[in-house]
């Protein structure tokens, strides 16, 4: 059988990072195709570039036999590619029907959109796919299992060949996870040829005919699903050594610092709850949307969770806020340094001393000799590369970047540091700095808390791991438990097993 898409030697390079290199996939009429791999591996990279949102520096891209290059999203449009993310690429503001229609609608006389056709053909297409839904109604007005149906409406609209569902059911009821299989089988039904990513073995198992495994941008794999076992999968994923030199650490763990106990916020997570201890770092590792990143942010008051408790060095804390967090020792450094943890605009020393400007005041003045004399201590520390502490944070690489926001939080004197995604993006020297760091940080006694999607550095960083799914601790591993096929296990609900510290 002749492939409706065939990639082959596709790679893409971004400052720093390679993130796919020499790969290949092959989707299939009529089938399933599940691409596999962990955070990092490649997959969302391909998928952009499926969608003509990248475009690849080597490689072949065939429809139908035929050679195609996607120079923009809607080239791939009218290739008969289309894609149905896990939070939908839509327009809250339109009509079902013009969601759907929205760049090709039905035209009548003096090529004008012929409305009563639209919404005719709309509910077409709707009912086509068991949707009961008004063609009239403004999207922002369903819920999320109803945008992926108007989603799959329009992907039937310009009748495309290829559709990419891209974590799908992240957000969907159980009822509405076994609607949308349906509706996958229909769509096979109809020749089209499905890539579906997903972290979820369960449902990889359940919708997929064929496989590719990517892994670190590399294809690893591809084959049919019945001929492989969950075991397969995860040491197609993981079976690498950990390529990265981590810092030795004397691990010397102190007293008790923080406890947490029965965090539950009503939609990002439920029941988390763990210790960490003075000189301990605790890696937290799940998928996108496990809830990691949600959970640690309530813990520094970004969010307000509906019910828990917070203990610091054994005081009862209640954190309704970044200024209460702050107060109660805790500081966190967000994944978009770009957006949430650095003030673009500002020079590199104000960036540091923005938390605490009482402690660079003299009778409400600041003094800009001791705003330089702190940032330059810890920016020091970090190796940060700048041409001046007055140049603007916004000039800096992503990787100076972070350290001018960890620099910022450090000079505070914390006793608990979350670190979300620390490496996210950065190049290796800048990688080996911050591990670096983090370690002398573990060292000095400071407690870690380190939210990573990236295994290497969860188990090269690590004491101990929680593993989070759907919003919840699911294993919590030490010691020699601590494997990259425990954490894949766990993260996609392979087993529940654990080994607890």
């Amino acid at each position: 059988m002749q492939p409706v898409l065939s990639l082959r030697g596709i790679s893409k390079s971004f400052p720093g990072v390679k993130a796919l290199e020499d790969v290949q996939l092959d989707l299939y009429p009529g089938q399933v195709t599940a691409l596999i791999g962990e955070n990092g591996a490649g997959k969302s990279t391909i998928v952009k570039i499926l969608t003509g949102i990248y475009q690849p520096e080597a490689g072949e891209i065939r429809v139908a036999g035929q050679g195609m290059r996607f120079d923009s999203a809607e080239a791939a449009a009218q290739a008969g590619v289309t894609a149905i993310h896990q939070e939908t690429v839509l327009f809250d503001e339109l009509s079902v029907a013009e969601n759907i229609w929205l760049g090709h609608a039905p035209r009548g006389r003096f090529g004008l959109i012929d409305r009563a056709e639209m919404r005719r053909s709309a509910r077409t297409l709707l009912q086509s796919i068991g949707a009961d839904l008004d063609p009239d109604l403004r999207l922002k007005e369903l819920g999320i299992a109803s945008k992926h149906l108007v989603a799959i409406a329009r992907a039937l609209s310009i009748d495309a060949r290829v559709v990419i569902m891209d974590e799908p059911t992240a957000a969907l009821s159980h009822k509405e996870i076994h609607e949308l299989y349906d509706l996958v089988e229909a769509l096979k039904a109809k020749g089209k040829a499905i890539l579906f990513i997903s972290h979820k073995f369960d449902e990889i198992f359940r919708i997929a005919d064929r496989y590719t495994v990517f892994r670190d941008g590399r294809f690893v794999a591809e084959g049919a699903m019945d001929q492989v076992g969950e075991a397969d999968l995860v040491q197609m994923m993981v079976g690498r050594s950990v390529d990265q030199i981590f810092p030795t650490r004397a691990h010397n763990i102190g007293d008790e610092v923080l406890r947490v106990a029965g965090y539950n916020h009503p939609t990002e997570f439920a029941d988390i709850a763990f210790h960490l201890r003075r000189g301990g770092v605790l890696g937290v590792y799940g998928p996108v949307g496990a809830g990691g990143s949600g959970g640690m942010q309530a813990l520094f008051g970004i969010t307000r969770p509906s019910r828990g408790a917070c203990m610091v060095e054994g005081t009862a804390r209640i954190i309704r806020s970044t200024a209460e967090a702050i107060a109660a020792g805790i500081v966190y450094v967000p994944e978009d340094r770009g957006r949430q943890g650095a003030v673009k605009g500002l020079p590199i020393f104000q960036n540091v001393t923005l938390p605490q400007l009482n402690r660079v005041s003299r009778r409400g003045l600041l003094q800009m000799a001791e705003e330089f004399a702190l940032a330059r201590d810890y920016t020091a520390r970090l190796d940060l590369r700048a041409a001046s502490l007055d140049q603007d944070v916004g000039l800096l690489s992503g990787g100076n970047q972070q350290k001018v926001v960890i620099a910022k939080w450090l000079a505070t004197r914390p006793k608990v540091i979350i670190l979300d995604e620390p490496t996210k993006g950065i190049d290796i020297g800048s990688k080996a700095a911050v591990h670096a760091f983090m370690a002398e940080l573990a060292a000095q006694g400071l407690a870690v808390i380190m939210v990573s999607s990236e295994i290497p550095e969860v188990l090269g960083m690590s004491d101990r791991v929680i593993v989070m799914r759907e919003g919840r601790i699911v294993s919590e591993l030490a010691g020699e438990a601590m494997t990259p096929e425990a954490l894949v296990r766990a993260a996609a609900g392979i087993d529940g097993q654990g080994v607890a510290a």
